[in-house]
């Protein structure tokens, strides 16, 4: 499954950029599905930072979902390695339930569009059902596909949410252009 989203912030690329990369725990607020964030680890090596996140969402497991999912699936750990001189974000998402089963990464481009900033975020889930050991092997190709939807109708809006979040955040700073 593709994820794919594009959010204009009527901010500064560079300031949009460095708040998503360095306000993460002060956007909580922000973001209603995101109960916390924790940054376990921060390496800064010359223009690049990779950082690892410790997520916890919040909402409803909808019913159908509910017999084979639990509140871990809400819960994630992100790898980014930020480039400050292409504003691009690349990153990787493990959930903490279906670990070897749920591959999710992508890639965040930051870009300068008339006086604001263009965020696109292109990644790609995928199930293997095969890894799903949790359930019989005949309905593991069922459950994947239940797991796939159910992620892809998280990953999608809550990238939306944080572009909505930082905007709001930016916005309480009283960022003045210029």
């Amino acid at each position: 499954m593709i994820i794919s989203t594009r959010i204009h912030l009527p901010f500064p690329r560079e300031v949009v950029f460095r708040t998503y990369r360095d306000c993460l725990v002060e956007l909580i607020p922000y973001m209603p599905n995101i109960r916390q964030v924790a940054i376990t680890s921060r390496q800064e090596m010359g223009d690049r930072i990779e950082q690892v996140n410790e997520w916890k969402g919040g909402g409803d497991i909808p019913a159908a979902a509910r017999a084979i999912l639990d509140e871990s699936m809400l819960s994630w750990t992100e790898r980014a390695l930020w480039q400050s001189a292409e504003f691009v974000t690349h990153w990787q998402i493990q959930t903490h339930a279906y670990t070897q089963a749920v591959h999710c990464k992508g890639l965040n481009r930051f870009l300068e569009d008339q006086g604001g900033t263009v965020i696109e975020s292109v990644g790609e889930l995928r199930i293997d059902p095969k890894q799903i050991h949790e359930v019989p092997s005949f309905i593991a190709g069922m459950v994947g596909g239940v797991v796939e939807d159910f992620l892809g109708k998280k990953i999608e809006p809550n990238l939306i949410q944080m572009g909505d979040g930082v905007r709001r955040y930016l916005e309480v700073q009283t960022y003045q252009p210029g």
